[in-house]
């Protein structure tokens, strides 16, 4: 294994100083414009589909077209609620601890089934832990690269609801305290001597019931504004594009670098353009070199702080997502002896 880097070696202290300023103003700002599109993606909906039901069939096409975009950008916009309770695990959302820890745990964590309080130990885990065999996201990243065959049926249970339906299974029994809470598919059965029947159901809504009520309230905003069966799309991203978009963020990543402890080496930061930051990469988790070289870094600081590593030589061009995917698809089937 390799020494891991030290950031003072890459950076000064008044450097290091800056980039590690937080700002309860770009927390918030984060968390409203995610948000908005969220409101946005609803009140587009709600515009066309009147619209698209006088079209005839041409109508019905169009119907079927805006959803299937709708259902990507709200899917985006949940792994955008991951990243920000990501973000307030490490203390950097806002520079306020009430603010860091309670709005984002109601606004981001507890809308996409996440517990921030569950989450935060668990990844700081992963940063003291990276690649090695007691880092607990190992499993998101295991036997990668592979084949093209393989990438694509991987995409295509995503695509199709399985991957997701299991996450939802996975997450119940979790609530319920039969499986050890983890973000990966790595399950611990939990002990369930001396447990009564109605430990189960008082153990779902302590560990869920903030889940319950988030999502409650978004369903009476979308009934009060007269579509409540648009929450089905929430419930469908949430299925189908955000599991899709969550595997390909951890890819980009981690998967298929070396087995080292040395940052610069054991992580991948990419290069995003709009759709990417849209979908697969938002609140700058695409800088990931510079997130674990220096997790107290605020997202809105990690472009900064890579041009600097960029200028002295610490890092190279960061591939495009497009060229990571062919790099995780590029294993050769074996002939058959």
């Amino acid at each position: 294994m390799n020494q891991r880097t030290a950031v003072t070696s890459l950076f000064s202290r008044e450097e290091i100083d800056l980039l590690t300023k937080k700002s309860d103003w770009m927390g918030a700002y984060a968390i409203g414009f995610t948000w908005s599109v969220i409101a946005l993606t609803f009140v587009g909906l709600s515009l066309a589909w009147p619209i698209l039901s006088g079209l005839g069939v041409w109508g019905e096409v169009g119907k079927v077209l805006v959803s299937i975009l709708a259902l990507i950008i709200l899917g985006g916009r949940q792994l955008a609620l991951g990243i920000l309770t990501h973000d307030a695990a490490h203390g950097t959302l806002f520079k306020t601890p009430w603010l860091n820890d309670h709005l984002t745990q109601w606004l981001c964590a507890r809308p996409v089934w996440n517990n921030l309080y569950n989450y935060r130990p668990y990844h700081l885990k992963h940063h003291a832990k990276t690649s090695t065999i007691d880092d607990p996201d190992l499993s998101l990243v295991a036997g990668l690269p592979t084949t093209q065959a393989s990438l694509r049926r991987k995409f295509l249970r995503d695509i199709f609801g399985v991957t997701g339906l299991k996450f939802i299974v996975g997450r119940i029994l979790m609530d319920v305290g039969i499986f050890e809470w983890t973000v990966t598919n790595e399950i611990k059965r939990l002990p369930q001597a001396g447990r009564c029947w109605w430990s189960y159901p008082l153990t779902f809504l302590k560990n869920s019931g903030a889940t319950i009520i988030t999502n409650g309230m978004l369903f009476g905003l979308l009934w009060l504004s007269g579509h409540p069966a648009f929450y089905l799309f929430w419930l469908l991203a949430y299925i189908t594009p955000f599991p899709l978009f969550i595997r390909i963020r951890s890819m980009a990543e981690h998967a298929a670098m070396e087995t080292t402890t040395d940052v610069l080496r054991n992580t991948r930061t990419t290069e995003a353009g709009f759709i990417a930051r849209a979908l697969v990469a938002p609140i700058r988790v695409n800088f990931h070199i510079e997130h674990h070289l220096m997790a107290s870094v605020p997202y809105f600081r990690l472009p900064h702080m890579h041009q600097l590593l960029r200028a002295r030589g610490y890092v190279p061009a960061p591939p495009t997502y497009f060229e990571v995917l062919r790099v995780m698809s590029s294993r050769e089937v074996k002939p058959m002896v």
